[in-house]
């Protein structure tokens, strides 16, 4: 029966676990796939990530905590994903939804190697300091 699903058939079903944040999204009885919200947000399709051509892309950062806060349809062809940090714009087609779940743990990989290069983190800026903000105040008392 794969073979008669094709790359655009819709899903057969999407969960949105807030509490492990996770997208669940299953197209037909062969393939399910769970993608983190950080996953989903550092590889978002829009222009603001992606860029406008090869080599435009702009590495995400302090994206650990993100969570999808609502998630819109976009006609019959895909889904648009509300961030926390106010990202918006991402319009999830269900091809890229399975290259992306398809292709996961090579891409979680890459991003990885990435932030490392830069000298970044997935930690929010505000995550980062916070801890050094309670060390600080508690050395005054």
């Amino acid at each position: 029966m794969t073979s008669s699903i094709r790359q655009g058939d819709p899903p057969t079903e999407i969960i949105v676990h807030r509490q492990s944040r996770r997208l669940e999204i299953a197209f037909g009885d062969d393939e399910r796939y769970s993608l983190d919200f950080e996953f989903l947000r550092v590889h978002s399709p829009s222009a603001e990530v992606q860029g406008h051509g090869p080599g435009q892309e702009t590495l995400q950062v302090g994206k650990r905590d993100v969570v999808v806060t609502a998630v819109e349809p976009v006609g019959h062809y895909a889904i648009k994903p509300l961030f926390s940090d106010g990202h918006d714009s991402g319009i999830f087609t269900w091809t890229y939804l399975r290259e992306l779940g398809r292709t996961r743990d090579a891409l979680w990989s890459r991003y990885l190697q990435r932030l490392s290069a830069a000298g970044a983190s997935r930690e929010s800026p505000s995550a980062a300091t916070q801890p050094m903000a309670d060390v600080v105040e508690a050395s005054r008392r």
